[in-house]
């Protein structure tokens, strides 16, 4: 059975930086795709990232671009989101996702499998 389990997150300044994590475990992923969302309160959940497992190749909300980057460590059965430059938010949680089919898209409809989220606060 997959099993997602996101880790690091917490509250920073803005204008700081964060790395979460994501551990996949129960299967190997080559033909997944896997992606990060987040979801604010009272929000609905938005796509953020997403990479190939196989291949790595990954892309990004235009929102986000420049400031996150997504990434995996095949080795690891690993996924990380690099946060930098921070913006004031309240507390959002970031939901690691995985999608069988490999098609990473940015509906998250498309995603099969979900971790518990993490919860990043960026203060002023």
């Amino acid at each position: 059975q997959v099993q997602l389990v996101e880790s690091g997150g917490g509250l920073v300044q803005a204008g700081g930086s964060l790395r979460l994590s994501c551990a996949a475990s129960g299967r190997t992923f080559d033909s997944y795709g896997m992606a990060w969302f987040r979801q604010a309160p009272g929000k609905e959940r938005e796509f953020v990232a997403a990479i190939r497992w196989s291949d790595s190749s990954r892309y990004a909300a235009d929102s986000v671009k420049g400031r996150l980057t997504i990434s995996r460590d095949y080795a690891k059965n690993k996924m990380y989101l690099e946060m930098n430059s921070l913006k004031p938010k309240r507390t959002t949680i970031y939901y690691c996702a995985a999608d069988r089919d490999g098609c990473s898209g940015r509906r998250y409809t498309e995603y099969e499998y979900w971790g518990r989220g993490t919860r990043v606060t960026v203060s002023t």
